[in-house]
């Protein structure tokens, strides 16, 4: 029986959808308009790309969602859509991290990829990413020095995207660093993943499920504990 997954990914003001067949890629379309019109494009956004591949929503058997971390507006955007539909046509809801979907966009030989989410000011959500996309160090917010990540860079060629790029391209002159442009979180690179967390029964409550806030919840609980 062919598994049908509807993903969406809003983390970044990259509002992005894809329909998946079996874990491949049958549809996706990208709308960045430069601020987050997420609330205005992503059922739209949904509609066509079913009415594009002449299905309807029972015919989905799970939603997949960027879960962040990344824009607290673009998340709890997607994630909304995403628990609603699940809810309405009682199926699965998975949940994959936005800096992972970022990191498969891009294939390399050797080296790292370093996936760099823009966070405020000098800082960026990020994690480190091993030549066949194993995630090898955690999720973390890190500001950006001149010398960050030079334990990678030394050893080896490093492969920087995501719209933090330009932050650390300004301070970073590491011979081994390479900047990759114009790069988002796209719902084009979730229809694998998502695949397999559903053979997995890799799945979130739906009731009960958040957008993987990390900065913007670490900065909440330590208000509350002054």
């Amino acid at each position: 029986m062919d598994t049908y997954i509807l993903n969406i990914e809003t983390a970044t003001k990259n509002c992005s959808v894809s329909i998946a067949k079996n874990g491949l890629l049958l549809v996706y379309k990208d709308i960045n308009t430069g601020n987050y019109s997420h609330a205005e494009s992503l059922h739209p956004l949904i509609e066509a790309l079913l009415k594009e591949t002449n299905l309807d929503f029972k015919d989905l058997n799970a939603v997949a969602v960027g879960k962040g971390p990344g824009s607290f507006t673009g998340l709890r955007i997607g994630v909304s859509a995403a628990k609603g539909l699940c809810f309405a046509l009682q199926i699965p809801l998975l949940a994959i991290d936005s800096l992972t979907i970022l990191a498969k966009a891009l294939t390399i030989k050797e080296g790292y990829v370093i996936p760099l989410l823009d966070a405020r000011r000098m800082e960026v959500y990020t994690a480190v990413y091993d030549a066949n996309q194993n995630k090898i160090s955690a999720i973390e917010a890190k500001i950006l020095e001149e010398n960050s990540f030079t334990e990678f860079l030394d050893k080896a060629p490093v492969y920087f995207l995501g719209d933090g790029v330009e932050k650390f391209k300004a301070i970073c002159t590491h011979q081994n660093a390479v900047f990759k442009d114009g790069y988002f979180p796209s719902a084009k690179e979730m229809a694998s993943l998502s695949y397999l967390k559903h053979k997995k029964n890799d799945i979130e409550d739906v009731a009960y499920f958040e957008p993987f806030y990390l900065k913007d919840f670490l900065v909440t609980q330590s208000k509350k504990s002054n």
